[in-house]
């Protein structure tokens, strides 16, 4: 357990940061939340697209493995949501709850403490393949139309540009002259510590009074997803890093934009919100036990 310890704790403690932060200063939590939206996070897929090392069949398998178990988990809501005969309300809301992992602010942090840089970049990956469901297919997922709108939705966030432009230069082996390279670095490691700190504000922003709807939704995030998730790569035959990524990135808890998008597409806003808390304090359980797991 102590070998587990180093992938966890330093990213609990910068939450923790961040939550003490929330609770004794009036810090613009949607201010931060644009900064690494608009600026930090898309510096650190450009960066981490241009520097990296990673074979296109090792990403284009840690992808499929990544859409075969959003849709097993699509599945697996849609038929629980038929034999207990839910609400679509409630139907809605389960499959943003369980369906969309905070892969970013949390997954990335985990991943990159736990398995280093090569993890770290195909980590990105499926970040990119997540956010990519989320924006451009959530609204429909969730709403049951909307395609269109998740795309212009996604079009608008610099997040699909960055990946563009950073798939641009490492395919046309471009070098950024002037050391520009070093001042996208630079901002793209500000990512992670400051997506955190947002986390822990907005965990000390969220009361909460667990329920079991939400608790039975949280573990299905936590738990029922990366079992799938491995089952999925198992069947890939996905190498070890890459199984060990798709897993974890599967075990994070409930993305904080899951959120935005019942709020915009329908669903029951205030089961999210706590769903939201009620995984991200879990994960703190359920990860290193994943990490375990998956490491022997």
């Amino acid at each position: 357990m102590t070998t587990l310890l180093p992938a966890v704790l330093p990213v609990g403690l910068i939450i923790l940061i961040g939550f003490i932060v929330g609770r004794f200063f009036s810090l613009e939590r949607s201010t931060l939340a644009q900064l690494v939206l608009y600026i930090l996070s898309p510096a650190l897929v450009v960066d981490s697209l241009y520097r990296t090392q990673l074979p296109f069949a090792s990403s284009s398998k840690l992808l499929i493995g990544f859409v075969l178990t959003s849709t097993a988990l699509y599945v697996m809501v849609w038929l629980v949501a038929k034999l207990f005969r839910l609400t679509p309300s409630l139907s809605r809301t389960m499959t943003a709850i369980v369906m969309f992992p905070n892969n970013g602010n949390m997954g990335l942090p985990v991943v990159t403490f736990a398995l280093g840089t090569a993890g770290l970049d195909r980590a990105i990956i499926y970040m990119l393949g997540s956010s990519f469901l989320m924006f451009c297919f959530g609204p429909a997922i969730i709403k049951g139309k909307d395609v269109f709108q998740g795309l212009k939705l996604t079009f608008k966030l610099p997040l699909i540009w960055a990946m563009l432009f950073g798939i641009s230069l490492r395919l046309l082996t471009i070098k950024l002259p002037w050391e520009l390279d070093q001042g996208i670095q630079q901002l793209g490691a500000a990512a992670i510590p400051i997506a955190l700190i947002v986390l822990g504000i907005q965990l000390s922003q969220t009361s909460f009074k667990p329920r079991i709807k939400e608790l039975i939704f949280a573990l299905a995030r936590l738990i029922v997803a990366p079992g799938i998730a491995y089952g999925i790569g198992r069947l890939l035959q996905l190498e070890i890093l890459d199984l060990q990524v798709l897993v974890l990135q599967s075990a994070m808890p409930t993305a904080v934009n899951s959120y935005i998008i019942v709020s915009e597409f329908g669903g029951d806003k205030d089961l999210v919100a706590k769903a939201i808390v009620a995984s991200t304090l879990m994960s703190f359980i359920t990860l290193p036990i994943i990490l375990f797991l998956v490491s022997n």
